[in-house]
């Protein structure tokens, strides 16, 4: 069996951060072309909201140094300003990183919870994450075109505690070349509002009139299997749209298919094991 060949970014840490580098550079290079970047905002709040939502800044996390948490909370207090009021008008692209810009020491960012290669880390501006799922919890509750989403695909970190979200609706950011962009291709100005409260991050996203649908997200068909000794959580998560005057069902997207490796105690899990799940399929 023939050894996978190392790719560049993988042969030392030298490599790996010239390969960022380069990322980084690419990005910027692309970025010059775009001109509908949102960038405009407002203190006026826009009328209607339509979906907010709370997100517990502390989680309890098994072999997480609090201090970590801690920080986090500092973090998101100094990004959220650079965000909330944010007006995203008809063509215009939201950039996460666009408005938040880079997290550093000099900016009084401090050493937070992050994932890193699939794995609980820590590094400066931890949190970021927590944010943009948050954002783009909000976002899939509308028409707007979601352009850049990147995923920590394959792996569930964390187990259930006091979950809100389907698991396999977060993100993955990177400065400044892992972005998560939508755009707006409706004829609705839409605005983005977020605070830090002691124990919560809070956001809404408003628009300038209603919208005529309602958006729901759930996952189906969720299990847990054992596969060749490891465990797996599987599940598909659907986005329906609801008309609002009927309560018909205009839509019902598949947004994403999981199959994620259980990294955390999965003792007191229902586990299928993988022979009784070719039975039953």
């Amino acid at each position: 069996m023939h050894k996978r060949r190392k790719l560049f970014c993988e042969i030392s840490p030298l490599t790996y951060k010239i390969s960022v580098l380069k990322c980084k550079l690419m990005r910027y290079i692309k970025d010059l072309f775009i001109r509908n970047i949102a960038t405009s905002k407002s203190n006026n709040l826009l009328p209607y909201i339509i979906y907010k939502q709370s997100s517990l800044i502390r989680r309890k996390l098994g072999g997480v140094d609090p201090l970590l948490q801690d920080n986090k909370a500092i973090n998101l207090s100094l990004a959220v300003p650079k965000v909330s009021g944010v007006l995203i008008k008809p063509g215009e692209i939201f950039s996460f990183w666009k408005l938040v810009g880079s997290c550093t020491n000099k900016k009084g960012y401090k050493e937070g919870l992050m994932i890193n290669n699939d794995r609980i880390s820590k590094g400066i501006g931890g949190g970021m994450c927590q944010f943009s799922n948050l954002i783009h919890w909000m976002v899939l509750h509308t028409p707007i075109q979601i352009i850049e989403h990147h995923h920590h695909d394959g792996l569930d970190l964390f187990p259930d505690y006091g979950r809100q979200i389907p698991f396999g609706t977060g993100t993955s950011i990177v400065y400044n070349y892992l972005d998560y962009r939508f755009k707006n291709t409706t004829n609705i100005t839409f605005q983005l509002i977020a605070y830090v409260t002691k124990d919560y991050l809070n956001g809404e996203i408003r628009a300038n009139q209603q919208l005529d649908c309602k958006y729901h997200i759930k996952v189906e068909d969720e299990f847990f299997s054992k596969e060749n000794g490891q465990v797996y959580r599987n599940g598909n998560v659907y986005r329906r749209c609801i008309d609002l005057k009927t309560g018909c069902l205009l839509s019902r997207e598949l947004i994403k298919i999981n199959h994620a490796k259980v990294m955390y105690d999965f003792n007191n899990l229902n586990i299928i094991d993988s022979h009784k799940l070719k039975n039953l399929n």
